[in-house]
């Protein structure tokens, strides 16, 4: 059964600022997982991001004129979406993370497009694949595994469990971003779906870390732990999750999936003015390629090639 959903389009310069905005906010999430999960257990981890992200979102929806619906087919909506988009890859990426390298982690999530392209195309009538999206998505891969480094590539086949995890983490954001295209239909605001998500996630998963990591019994975590938390809540999470249903809303499911390849760019490019790193020629043949890709799956660079 097909899902009916708004054509998949070319984005515009605010479209594309608010994507590369979400790229940042989310290459920030391998930094800040990287620091808690060597204090945190992963149901922990992800609990407190979405539960922290839900009181922040909360508290702020009433002062932009909104509130949260009580109608039970849009919680059953919010729970699909906070299964696919929160629970599902934030427990298979945090638990991936403790076997395997960050940058690995990288590449396997940066194949979310490839899936996103093949879930639009069997459960939607309007984003078709077509040939240039597809050697899009293909050269975008390429470019991030440039990128993060040839030497990481070195690592795959071991930790085959944690690697099929990311992937499936990848698969659950491809399917999210078609499942979340209803919220349109049904008229919900951005902000509200972002708040209803992150909650009913919270909800979803407060009894899987009891249960499972038993948090009272674990050792009061630093500063550091706190601040990274705080940052994977507030940034990560809440203020990522109202620009991920904006983008979404206007510009489409395999658009949005884009943010995948901008997110290695992004933490590369942060390390460099955050922290003193330096770009090898490798990062700027890996952004170039990742640069032709996105054009591809926009689109428009053909189309003006096939006018001229």
């Amino acid at each position: 059964m097909t899902i009916p959903v708004t054509p998949n389009r070319s984005m515009g310069l605010a479209e594309w600022g608010l994507l590369l905005a979400l790229s940042l906010l989310w290459g920030g999430s391998f930094f800040f997982t990287g620091i808690a999960v060597k204090a945190l257990p992963p149901f922990t981890i992800v609990l407190l991001r979405v539960g922290l992200a839900a009181l922040i979102l909360l508290t702020v929806l009433p002062f932009h004129g909104h509130s949260l619906p009580r109608e039970p087919r849009l919680w059953a909506a919010f729970f699909g979406m906070g299964l696919l988009n929160n629970v599902t890859p934030f427990c298979l990426i945090v638990w991936g993370q403790t076997e395997i390298a960050s940058g690995l982690a990288a590449i396997l999530n940066a194949t979310t497009p490839l899936w996103t392209v093949i879930a639009a195309h069997l459960l939607t009538r309007e984003e078709r694949m077509t040939g240039h999206r597809l050697v899009g998505v293909f050269v975008g891969l390429a470019g991030v595994a440039l990128m993060v480094g040839p030497e990481v590539l070195a690592g795959l086949g071991s930790q085959v469990a944690a690697q099929l995890a990311v992937l499936g983490a990848a698969l659950s954001y491809a399917l999210a971003a078609i499942f979340g295209r209803r919220f349109k239909i049904l008229g919900v605001p951005p902000m509200v779906t972002a708040t209803g998500q992150v909650t009913a996630s919270a909800l979803m998963l407060a009894p899987v870390a009891l249960l499972v990591d038993r948090p009272w019994t674990l050792a009061m975590p630093g500063l550091p732990v706190w601040t990274a938390m705080l940052g994977l809540a507030a940034l990560s999470t809440a203020l990522a999750y109202v620009l991920y249903f904006r983008i979404l809303t206007t510009a489409g499911a395999t658009n949005l999936a884009l943010v995948t390849f901008l997110i290695p760019i992004s933490a590369i490019l942060l390390g460099a003015l955050v922290l003193g790193e330096r770009l090898q020629p490798q990062h700027f043949v890996g952004m170039a390629l990742i640069g032709l890709a996105l054009m591809a799956i926009d689109g428009r660079l053909f189309r003006r090639l096939r006018a001229a």
